[in-house]
């Protein structure tokens, strides 16, 4: 069984300076892909349920689902729920056995941000599955603004409610469909003084950040965890639209599905090895 906790994985990349890769998975064909990228690779993996895809497959699916892939490898999978607004989702993810959940309420106030962390961290612990956290606000490429972490409230944030990974605004934005330069490095270096490099930080909207980027802040700074979905599922459409060109009279969903898993698991190979 390799069913890992997101403190599993991320102490020992925050001790030896790597990050491990957080995907986010949408169906069957992406995180099979992404498990056996992480088994070719020899690495710890992250498979995300987040809000689309919970929206799309019922929570006790995706939890058999990834439980089923875990104890199908060798390394560690940590099997993770993204962007839980509620004590109700994370109680119903542990008990469909994902490992690890993430609350985040940096749409909070951030007293009532702590408050309501603090007592998912606590269910969490509980229950021996781990919790990240989110400080300050992460945007949308398109959509809601961000809002830039203070060092002082994340070192606060950090200590009040004991989280075992913190993600953090520094410049990065959900669903980058390019490379950006934008991370503020200065910033990010005053929330890792702030919090004496102690805590694993996490970078959503990782497709945004260059790969040479995402590997030297990975073996630099407390970066631990990158969150990576927009640049695999830009992938997933453009082999499957090249597949349907191809075969324009193919109807059978599982032939034209079958096309990506090759494509998707050698570049979220590329991403786990540019990570470590």
């Amino acid at each position: 069984m390799t069913r890992a906790t997101l403190a599993d994985v991320l102490q020992p990349a925050l001790r030896d300076g790597y990050a491990v890769a957080g995907f986010v998975c949408l169906g069957w064909e992406d995180a099979r892909a992404f498990t056996m990228a992480a088994e070719a690779e020899g690495r710890p993996v992250i498979l995300q349920a987040g809000p689309g895809c919970r929206a799309h497959t019922p929570l006790p699916v995706l939890g058999a689902m990834f439980r089923y892939l875990a104890d199908s490898v060798r390394v560690p999978v940590v099997l993770h729920l993204d962007h839980g607004r509620s004590v109700d989702e994370a109680r119903a993810a542990i008990a469909e056995g994902f490992t690890s959940v993430m609350f985040d309420g940096s749409a909070l106030p951030l007293d009532e941000n702590i408050r309501q962390t603090a007592e998912v961290v606590a269910l969490s612990h509980a229950n021996g599955v781990s919790c990240e956290g989110e400080i300050g606000l992460v945007g949308y490429a398109g959509g809601a603004s961000s809002a830039m972490t203070d060092p002082e409230e994340a070192a606060r944030f950090a200590a009040k409610t004991g989280v075992d990974a913190m993600a953090i605004a520094v410049g990065n934005v959900h669903l980058q469909q390019a490379h950006f330069a934008g991370i503020d490095e200065a910033a990010l270096a005053s929330i890792a003084r702030a919090t004496d490099g102690k805590v694993p930080l996490v970078i959503h909207g990782g497709s945004g950040v260059p790969p040479e980027v995402r590997t030297r802040l990975a073996r630099t700074t407390p970066i631990c965890k990158f969150n990576i979905g927009t640049e695999l599922r830009q992938l997933f459409g453009a082999e499957l639209r090249k597949t349907l060109a191809a075969h324009p009279d193919e109807f059978d969903r599982l032939k034209l599905l079958a096309a990506t898993e090759a494509p998707m698991t050698d570049l979220a190979r590329t991403i786990i090895h540019r990570l470590t």
